[in-house]
């Protein structure tokens, strides 16, 4: 395995609520190597979301230390690109020029305007929206805006990409569609990824280990599953893998144990 570009030490988060102070997470230690997919899950309010938050800087940790590529995170920066549910595209511009935005953020000092509209150009074709470039946001449907969202988060060549639930709100098959366009993407562009995701089948089809948080309050990591599947994955062939049933089985067996416990 490379290097890890993401150290997370001994991280807990605390937040002041109107009744009191409320522990999200607690001890909370996780490398993430150069060009690994890591996936977060469990259930509802296991503060997986939280810290994706704290990777990406949108907040800062009660207590411990995150480290991406040896600098302390003490905020957001291009380095850390994020995908939400939400696409987030702005309404009033185009495909092309949502990912253009991003683009000029990142590299607008230092290239001229043909090879930042080449780099646009690029990462819509990636994912196969060249052809709905000039399109706004309203008139392409919700699986098509999230692409344009992962083009927009590629196109920053971040060292790291972190996702909230990006296929959360969509169909089962536009889903299904979208993890296997992100299969292919990622082992094109070698890319680091941190995902947060509520299904299990996505986690063990997309990630190289799976992290599974304990309930809350006061979550934690409670086992890592690595998944031993050699790359690159097909969804069909996967369906007929006794590993991948196995993976499957090993997830479900922590979140329903789990969940027996929060319903006692």
């Amino acid at each position: 395995m490379h290097k890890p570009i993401v150290k997370i030490e001994n991280v807990g988060q605390t937040f002041s609520t109107k009744s009191g102070k409320f522990t999200a997470l607690r001890g909370i230690t996780l490398d993430v190597s150069e060009g690994e997919v890591v996936t977060l899950i469990g259930h509802s309010g296991c503060g997986k979301s939280t810290l994706l938050n704290l990777i990406a800087g949108l907040s800062l940790p009660t207590s411990g230390v995150l480290l991406c590529d040896g600098r302390e995170i003490a905020g957001p920066g291009p380095e850390r690109a994020v995908v939400f549910q939400n696409h987030s595209l702005l309404p009033w511009m185009t495909c092309f020029e949502n990912v253009m935005l991003a683009v000029e953020r990142v590299f607008g000092r230092k290239e001229g305007m043909p090879k930042l509209k080449g780099r646009v150009a690029a990462a819509l074709e990636m994912v196969h929206m060249d052809h709905a470039m000039h399109k706004y946001p309203h008139e392409i449907s919700g699986g098509m805006k999230q692409r344009v969202g992962i083009a927009r988060a590629f196109a920053m060549e971040p060292k790291i990409l972190l996702m909230d639930e990006p296929f959360g709100a969509l169909d089962a098959l536009t889903r299904a569609a979208l993890q296997d366009e992100l299969n292919g993407v990622m082992a094109k562009t070698g890319a680091t990824v941190v995902m947060v995701t509520h299904d299990v089948d996505e986690a063990v089809l997309l990630s190289d280990r799976i992290v599974m948080m304990t309930n809350g309050p006061a979550a934690t990591i409670g086992e890592i599953v690595e998944v031993k599947l050699d790359r690159p994955r097909e969804r069909l062939a996967l369906a007929h893998d006794t590993r991948f049933a196995d993976y499957r089985a090993t997830v479900f067996e922590f979140l329903y144990r789990k969940q027996l416990k929060k319903a006692a």
